[in-house]
């Protein structure tokens, strides 16, 4: 029977893999990898980076394949369909390399960032897979560092306060409105900078009671980190986000924006 690993690698940093991480990885016959193209090109490099890191050069066998374009411009009604699309376009792909890369007994393994369990959608396509029933195999999961923790930790703080909840959402989730009952919340790759409406209505209001603290790349040598109250600091993230994106063709960030009490 194949066996796959499915390997959270943290934000980017190979310091980050835990030992259970590396003792996966050491007992691998086939990473698997998708290529998302030229401008994304240093994701995968980073990949092979951790590799390097953790295994004897030339001991691992890589094995990638392009990643499937998503419909980014569906919106609203249309977004769950074409994440859908996009999922099952990967499941083919996921399917072919299982079966024609990994003998009946080997080990293969998915490198995710941060952890599995976390905004990723390799074990939702994995079990796509198997439901297909082209191939067969088992699979575990090896827990990860998360953005979000890698986020707090570099920004030294806390992603909860005492008797106080805390929320992951995303940018579109947040342009909706800030979540009720919560204080404390983890916005993922945002790419309209929801932040920014709120900036606009503390500094219109001149409230100072929303503080923000924003990471880009973290766990990588183009890490940015930013934070402080939000009035202040939004701008500074817009135009150093411009600036990166402009730079490297593609960003990957997080932030958590934090209400104090009276801000309500």
């Amino acid at each position: 029977m194949r066996k796959i690993h499915v390997i959270g690698i943290g934000a980017g940093d190979p310091d980050q893999l835990t030992l259970q991480a590396v003792k996966a990885l050491r007992g691998t016959d086939v990473f698997f990898l998708l290529d998302k193209g030229e401008v994304k090109n240093d994701l995968t490099q980073l990949r092979r980076d951790i590799l390097d890191a953790h295994l004897p050069e030339g001991s691992y066998r890589v094995v990638a394949a392009r990643d499937p374009e998503r419909d980014r411009k569906a919106g609203g009604a249309a977004y769950p369909s074409a994440v859908e699309d996009w999922r099952s376009a990967r499941a083919g792909i996921y399917a072919r390399l299982i079966a024609e890369e990994l003998g009946e007994d080997g080990t293969g393994a998915f490198l995710v960032w941060g952890d599995p369990a976390l905004y990723d959608s390799t074990l939702a396509i994995l079990e796509e897979v198997l439901e297909q029933g082209s191939v067969a195999f088992t699979y575990d999961v090896v827990p990860g560092i998360s953005s979000v923790s890698a986020l707090a930790a570099r920004h030294r703080t806390s992603l909860t306060r005492v008797a106080r909840p805390m929320q992951i959402t995303t940018g579109r989730r947040l342009a909706e409105g800030f979540p009720d009952g919560v204080d404390d919340v983890v916005v993922m790759l945002d790419a309209q900078q929801t932040f920014r409406r709120y900036a606009e209505e503390a500094g219109a209001e001149g409230r100072d009671g929303m503080d923000i603290y924003w990471g880009a790349y973290i766990g990588t040598p183009d890490e940015i980190l930013v934070s402080g109250p939000l009035a202040e600091a939004g701008p500074r993230i817009e135009r150093l986000r411009a600036e990166a994106r402009e730079r490297k063709g593609w960003i990957m960030d997080t932030y958590l924006l934090r209400r104090n009490p009276g801000d309500a």
